[in-house]
């Protein structure tokens, strides 16, 4: 049975990942839903030097105190980011990295740098400046909330929920830089794409074929991937689905990458 970290994204806390890790208990497993600083129930702890290096240090703390050796460490969206710099930091307590529905951030990358570009970063920085007290991100209103993530599979009460406990989100976040030895490369990986977000298997195996560097590392035969037909919060919108895809994760299943050669 394996042991799960679980981080959820932007403006979510642990209690995002209830029903998943109930659904992962129920299998025999342990689930650790993470709660990062300034966030869901912590989020009285935000100031404005909150940034990815706290978050980076509230999941090596987990790892350590949890006594995590072979655990799968679950990064979703914003999350992948303090994920992968904890991965980096311990890599001998994590088994593997699922990359949910999200990218794969590079030594000095930038939340903003990565997810954004100019005009969203325009956009964001008048929220932060008009309603965030210039360092912390509100979530979107309502009319506006898709551009960061396709909402389908939400229910009326499923998004009554995230509106009621989703917190501002610490926007030193967004623009500290990742740093990276790159022991974390080390690691096997599993991506899992939510299909009605955008991004499919078909398009990655396509910019792969076509070149693109920063896809070359998802060819190695460690490395397995999942397509869930839901939108960017698949914790929320079909947590049973979610727990059995990790499940199968951490066992090594999935696909490998169709690279055509």
């Amino acid at each position: 049975m394996a042991d799960f970290v679980l981080v959820a994204g932007g403006w979510l806390g642990g209690w995002a990942w209830r029903e998943v890790a109930a659904e992962l208990t129920a299998r025999g497993h342990r689930a650790v839903p993470v709660t990062l600083t300034g966030l869901g129930d912590r989020r009285h702890l935000a100031t404005p030097a909150t940034g990815l290096a706290t978050h980076v240090e509230d999941l090596v703390q987990v790892l350590d105190h949890e006594g995590c050796t072979d655990a799968v460490l679950v990064g979703h969206s914003y999350a992948i980011f303090p994920v992968v710099g904890a991965a980096d930091r311990r890599p001998g307590a994590v088994g593997r990295i699922v990359y949910l529905d999200t990218g794969v951030p590079q030594d000095g990358d930038t939340v903003e740098g990565a997810f954004m570009d100019d005009a969203r970063r325009t956009a964001v920085r008048e929220l932060v400046d008009g309603e965030g007290g210039g360092h912390s991100f509100p979530l979107p209103p309502a009319d506006r909330l898709a551009e960061w993530g396709s909402l389908s599979g939400l229910d009326g009460p499923a998004l009554d929920r995230m509106r009621r406990l989703a917190a501002p989100h610490p926007y030193a976040c967004f623009t500290e830089p990742l740093r990276l030895t790159g022991a974390v490369w080390s690691l096997p990986g599993t991506g899992v794409f939510c299909t009605d977000n955008g991004v499919t298997l078909a398009t990655v195996e396509a910019l792969y074929r076509s070149g693109d560097p920063r896809l070359a590392g998802m060819a190695d035969a460690r490395v397995t991937f999942f397509e869930l037909a839901t939108g960017h919060y698949p914790m929320l919108s079909e947590p049973g689905r979610l727990a059995g895809v990790l499940a199968e994760a951490a066992a090594g299943g999935g696909r490998r990458l169709a690279t055509g050669g």
